[in-house]
């Protein structure tokens, strides 16, 4: 369409410049040779602009269509003890495309609208990382990225789960979003089963106070991290059928605390996690799904035995309906019921329990409305609540 126009413009305005020309030169009265040989002249030349035109704007289009721009966002309004409106997150995703075998992929984060000195929010640097292609089957990623652990870690954005706020579980037991530092490489082992593995900075725990051990209070977020204890995390994924996954993982670190404490609170751990995420269409307009995950740490050392989080666990299943209407909008509901306990080394009752039943209403399938009513049975009867979760979010 853009050649086109400026074909047009330039035979137009050849046509007028040789208009012109028979005006001035009337009284001479040229030989319409001469008028001929005068007009192709000014049309090489205006062929020639036109051409340095198009070699120009092909070579913007180019860098467009190798580089994207995507994000996500979300705003929350939780009822309850609670009774509070925020903007949880909005995330921007800036992406480009070296060339067919290389790619780089980067996320900024704003959280809770207000980032700053007193303010309660965060700028954070989430993705950045370039992949490789190293062959057909296998690729390879270094920089900063998500660990390949869980089912929300890698794929949270609003529109793609059900549910206001997150599980509990893949945010005590599996700190998501987790992001680290490292080498991870991906690949299939034939048609059906995919691997993960990745080298990469690990957690810090405190040692000391009310959040010593707790595992998502170490999470470093690669902003002058301590990298005295490398991590290990792999994965296996059997995709058996269309919308069947179930995935395991395996991370190792030698010291969660990276050295920090003192004599006798180094501290080696190890994730296992296993979960399922199934969505199957039974028909043209319903689909069924269930999700369910089990994640639990085992952490070695004296000073998180004596706290009782030697050991931290947590689970929830998620069965889900949805129903679609063919034009882009669909209707689903859903319940989920979890449990997780970061002193489960304890011998008293310390589990945390929560029942969340609510709708999802896809006006568009990169828009979503969301309400649901959460139930929480705490380990500390003080924190128990009833409430009432409103959202919307959106991913471009």
């Amino acid at each position: 369409m853009r050649s086109r126009n400026l074909k047009i413009t330039s035979s137009a305005f050849a046509l007028a410049l040789g208009f012109s020309s028979l005006t001035t030169v009337a009284q001479e009265m040229p030989t319409n040779a001469e008028l001929w040989e005068t007009i192709q002249q000014q049309q090489a030349a205006i062929d020639a602009t036109v051409t340095a035109m198009e070699a120009s704007m092909g070579s913007t289009s180019s860098m467009g269509l190798k580089t994207s721009l995507g994000g996500y966002g979300e705003l929350h309004f939780n009822g309850g003890k609670e009774d509070k409106i925020d903007y949880h997150r909005y995330v921007l995703f800036i992406g480009h495309e070296f060339n067919s075998k290389m790619r780089f992929f980067s996320e900024f984060e704003l959280e809770h609208s207000l980032a700053g000195e007193g303010k309660p929010g965060e700028v954070e640097l989430e993705q950045a990382f370039v992949e490789f292609d190293l062959n057909e089957r296998t690729t390879s990623s270094v920089g900063l990225q998500l660990v390949p652990v869980g089912i929300l870690n890698e794929t949270h954005e609003p529109p793609t789960f059900y549910g206001v706020e997150r599980n509990a579980v893949e945010k005590n037991i599996i700190p998501s979003t987790w992001w680290e530092a490292g080498v991870k490489f991906t690949g299939k082992l034939g048609t059906k089963v995919q691997y993960d593995a990745m080298l990469h900075s690990g957690l810090m725990t405190p040692t000391t106070g009310s959040n010593a051990f707790l595992i998502r209070k170490g999470r470093q977020k690669v902003a002058n991290a301590k990298w005295k204890n490398t991590a290990y995390t792999g994965r296996l994924t059997w995709m058996p059928a269309p919308g069947v996954n179930f995935g395991v993982s395996l991370q190792h670190q030698d010291d969660l605390t990276q050295s920090q404490g003192t004599a006798g609170t180094a501290t080696s751990a190890t994730l296992f996690e296993g979960h399922a995420d199934i969505q199957r269409q039974i028909s043209s307009n319903i689909e069924i799904g269930v999700r369910a995950l089990y994640a639990q740490w085992k952490l070695n050392g004296t000073s998180a035995a004596a706290l009782g989080r030697d050991k931290q666990k947590g689970w929830y299943i998620e069965p889900s309906y949805k129903y679609s209407f063919g034009n882009g909008q669909a209707f689903g509901t859903f319940i989920r019921l979890s449990a997780y306990d970061n002193n489960a080394g304890n011998v008293t009752a310390t589990e945390n329990k929560q029942t969340t039943v609510g709708v999802n209403y896809w006006p568009h399938p990169n828009v979503v409305l969301k309400a649901d009513y959460q139930i929480d049975n705490m380990a500390n009867v003080e924190k128990d609540d009833n409430r009432i979760n409103l959202g919307i979010g959106v991913m471009f």
